[in-house]
């Protein structure tokens, strides 16, 4: 364990930690998680492993406050696992994808973006870049419904990370993945590791776990059974491996001799060098991808997205309450007649903000009247109104938007603002 990793600040404290399952008159049937303490250090990599029921996922539920805990302490940043402050900072990937199969990957991820409050440019960028490194930007506009479980599991994957998380929680994310995308898994939780994010990695396949992890915790009936670092858990004090370039069958024995003479051992096995499954099927992928083979499958997948470990959280929210208070300050300064009818005005902005809402963020222009208008129009004041008539610019006499429309589209803006000032009442 170094220094580094000692000083580091722990995301995620675990002390007694303990989870019962109840009957329906609260006795207890069954301990999932029987005392366990560990902590997850900032920017490391924390392997949770163990067979089927050992309590790996209702220890990641409790991490996320899914689940309340029935005895001991378990902190998330410092807060407990409950406070909603926290959920904006972590990145899920789920054992099982639940994506909506209507939807195709540009939808799926501009809905997830949308839910963090990411404005328009953002979002594509994200989607964009998001895309090409799970290597699906080709299949961008099918419908989810078509994809393979791989398929899905890498936009599932592409999905925990719109938000930029410091933390990233994945559960099982190479399950239903080739190995290509298996690999591509691992590189890309390696490459998140050097750009300073924290990750809870919890698989079955304990070869990808023992090549990306920092430190682990081995689980069994509820309890830890063993943890620490790869190195400390799986070194073997009682063998030594030589390992050497293709040598002639006399120089191996005169290296036993060697060894019977000088520590009294046998040397216990000799044989040829080989290369590991993975390695070879990898190159094989390279060499069919450089003669541009084809295939209707996902790709390998581009760079890692440049945004991710940039830290835009903050950046983001900033910027939102920025484009409110520009709307709130338009909103109060007094309208002039002879404004030129090309000069940018409140207007403007509003105009903008209705035709993203009407588009859905797809930047496509609406066809037809949109609900939140006609919803603004009868907010503004009363007035007959029938199925026949259309939008309030084409009805005779109505009004165009009023300063009561202008409010309650800001009012909604503030309202996906979460702690922004409101605006003032009509």
């Amino acid at each position: 364990m170094t220094a580094s990793s000692e000083q580091a600040r722990p995301i995620v404290e675990a002390i007694g930690l303990t989870k019962d399952f109840s009957d329906f008159w609260m006795r207890s049937k069954a301990r999932a998680v029987d005392g366990i303490d560990f902590e997850i250090r900032e920017r490391e990599i924390f392997g949770l492993l163990g067979p089927n029921g050992s309590g790996k996922s209702t220890t990641i539920k409790m991490i996320l406050g899914l689940l309340r805990r029935s005895r001991g302490k378990l902190s998330v940043f410092g807060r407990d696992p409950g406070d909603v402050s926290v959920k904006s900072r972590i990145g899920y990937l789920p054992e099982e994808s639940y994506l909506y199969r209507f939807l195709n990957p540009r939808e799926t991820l501009e809905y997830y973006a949308k839910l963090f409050g990411q404005r328009r440019s953002m979002r594509r960028e994200r989607v964009d870049e998001l895309l090409e490194m799970v290597g699906l930007q080709h299949v961008a506009h099918r419908a989810v419904g078509e994809f393979s479980k791989g398929m899905a599991r890498r936009l599932g994957l592409a999905q925990a990370l719109i938000n930029d998380p410091e933390f990233l929680i994945l559960d099982e994310p190479t399950s239903g993945l080739d190995p290509v995308g298996t690999h591509q898994v691992k590189e890309l939780l390696i490459e998140l590791g050097r750009r300073g994010k924290t990750i809870l990695l919890s698989s079955h396949l304990l070869a990808d776990v023992e090549d990306v992890c920092t430190r682990m915790v081995i689980l069994y009936g509820g309890r830890i059974r063993a943890q620490g670092t790869a190195g400390d858990l799986l070194s073997d004090t009682d063998h030594t491996v030589i390992r050497l370039p293709k040598v002639r069958a006399a120089t191996i024995s005169h290296i036993d001799e060697l060894v019977r003479r000088e520590e009294g051992v046998a040397v216990e096995s000799v044989q040829p060098a080989r290369q590991r499954l993975e390695e070879f099927f990898m190159g094989l992928v390279a060499k069919a991808q450089a003669e541009q083979a084809a295939t209707s499958g996902a790709l390998q997948g581009g760079q890692t997205a440049r945004f991710l470990g940039g830290g835009a959280g903050p950046a983001t929210q900033a910027e939102g309450r920025a484009l409110v208070d520009g709307l709130q300050r338009a909103e109060d300064r007094p309208s002039s007649p002879a404004q030129p009818a090309r000069v940018p005005s409140a207007t403007d902005a509003r105009q903008d903000v209705l035709a993203e809402l009407s588009s859905g963020g797809s930047g496509a222009s609406p066809a037809a009247p949109t609900a939140s208008r006609e919803v603004g129009v009868s907010n503004a004041g009363p007035g007959p109104t029938s199925p026949s008539t259309g939008p309030a610019g084409s009805v005779p006499g109505a009004k165009p938007a009023s300063k009561d429309v202008d409010r309650s589209i800001i009012e909604g803006l503030l309202g996906d603002q979460g702690d922004a000032p409101k605006g003032k009442q009509g």
